[in-house]
């Protein structure tokens, strides 16, 4: 049994696809127990867009909790690694788990119907939840922006993916940190008009 164990866990893919086939063992039991909605796409969905969130901003909090922090006290002989190997991993999750929650995200609205009164910021209807849900995608939206159209182009610079001079990399570092900084500022609020709109109303 732990020869199996040790197998799963040594392989990420490995990993990621064990842990889809026990939720899908959970979702068979819920079925078999009568417990799952007849309207599973919502429920799908925001599944999806969760898994996508946690993904997005965990890896925001660990860049400006960890990594940007962490920077001044390693050794200038190890930073390279940072910037050849962990950083562009961290870049790709990070920018494609941002576009996976929004996509996700505005799907899920569109099933529950509420996708124009949350673009409207619950104006239309005067409905405190699409309010609520209507701020916290208007965050999001705008933190995506920030990695999509900001960040990502100023962090191309930094890891030499594009031509860019002392200066102009100098610049970018700093750019990019500012933005991402606004984006953890901006995940505070966005995380809690998502959940308000769950759980207040």
């Amino acid at each position: 049994m732990s020869k199996i164990l040790s197998k799963i866990l040594e392989s990420l893919t490995n990993t990621i696809a064990a842990g889809v086939a026990l939720a899908a063992v959970l979702f068979i039991i819920y079925l078999a127990q009568g417990f799952v909605a007849s309207d599973f796409g919502p429920f799908f969905f925001r599944w999806l867009h969760v898994l996508s969130g946690v993904m997005w901003i965990g890896l925001l909090w660990y860049f400006n909790f960890v990594q940007i922090p962490s920077m001044p006290k390693i050794p200038d002989e190890q930073k390279p690694a940072i910037g050849k190997v962990i950083a562009p991993a961290a870049l790709f999750w990070f920018r494609w788990a941002a576009m996976a929650t929004i996509v996700t995200g505005l799907i899920l609205a569109g099933l529950n119907g509420y996708l124009v009164d949350a673009i409207m910021i619950g104006q239309a209807d005067g409905v405190a939840k699409h309010a609520a849900i209507g701020i916290g995608m208007w965050l999001g939206a705008i933190m995506w922006f920030n990695v999509w159209f900001v960040i990502w182009p100023n962090q191309k610079k930094v890891l030499g993916l594009v031509e860019a001079s002392d200066d102009e990399k100098k610049k970018a570092v700093r750019t990019a940190m500012l933005f991402s900084r606004t984006n953890t500022l901006l995940s505070i609020p966005m995380l809690y008009a998502m959940v308000s709109a769950q759980n207040l109303f």
